[in-house]
């Protein structure tokens, strides 16, 4: 099948096994660039400040490089780095959309994690907002409401401090290659395995 052949249809109804089979074909190149298309999306964050200290690529970086140093895994520090991707396009719910660039490669408890910690970081900020700072304590019965607290104290809510040395994008891209490299978790991983 050549790069550029195309499905046939007009309507998914009439399409063939040959037009789904092309289909694939394309989407198995296309989900092999995720990663690319993911660091694209950090670096909208280079120079983004928001009125904080540091810009949210820095932050989503000393997130990272906190985790790491700590010695969290991989899909962990990964989890720390993306957890705030979502900021450009989902201002009023920025960790949905981390959380749904995430699902299909990462564990249950890290998906959770990123998914709640906008929640869990008001504790920090929502009293000075008007907000109530213990909405989190609504998951206070969850198995995975400490791990999701100790992410923000340890690392989200600590990862401000212009002088702290984070390290490169470049540095966490094997990992963010290595977590990304096959879903686990979608209706999708058999069209996208090889």
């Amino acid at each position: 099948m050549g790069k550029h052949e195309q499905a046939t249809f007009t309507a998914m109804q009439e399409g063939t096994a040959e037009d789904w089979q092309i289909i694939s074909t394309h989407f198995r190149d296309f989900a092999r660039e995720l990663p690319d298309r993911i660091l694209s999306h950090l670096k909208l964050l280079d120079g983004d400040f928001g009125g904080f200290p540091i810009d949210r690529l820095e932050h989503s970086l000393q997130t990272a490089t906190r985790a790491h140093r700590d010695g969290r895994d991989e899909e962990y520090v990964v989890c720390a780095l993306l957890h705030d991707i979502g900021d450009t396009l989902g201002s009023y719910n920025h960790p949905d959309i981390a959380a749904a660039i995430l699902k299909p490669f990462v564990s249950e408890e890290n998906l959770w994690m990123v998914e709640k910690h906008g929640v869990f970081q008001g504790y920090y900020f929502f009293h000075h907002l008007g907000m109530d700072r213990h909405l989190r304590d609504q998951f206070k019965d969850h198995p995975l409401y400490a791990y999701t607290a100790e992410f923000c104290a340890k690392y989200d809510a600590t990862a401000f401090d212009p002088d702290y040395a984070s390290e490169s994008l470049e540095f966490f891209e094997p990992m963010l290659r290595r977590v990304f490299a096959r879903p686990r978790n979608s209706m999708y991983a058999k069209a996208s395995a090889e």
